[in-house]
């Protein structure tokens, strides 16, 4: 399973999502239009984010943002 999910939330609602079940985030990203991409650091941690979170899941493609990273 992935650790991957694509929400129908804000930023700031994924993440005190998140810490409420007391998961811990890898990363994540705003999506375009709107939505927020969201991996945890286990599968079983985003099993656990998917089902409480199920209405707010975003199911099949979406447009990502790009990341920008700093070259060392």
């Amino acid at each position: 399973m992935s650790r991957a999910i694509n929400l129908n939330l804000t930023h700031d609602q994924v993440q005190a999502a998140v810490l409420k079940h007391k998961a811990v985030i890898s990363a994540i990203e705003p999506l375009f239009p709107r939505g927020t991409r969201v991996v945890l650091t286990n599968a079983d941690q985003a099993a656990t984010i998917r089902r409480a979170l199920k209405a707010q899941v975003i199911d099949g493609p979406v447009k990502r943002t790009p990341l920008r990273t700093l070259a060392l």
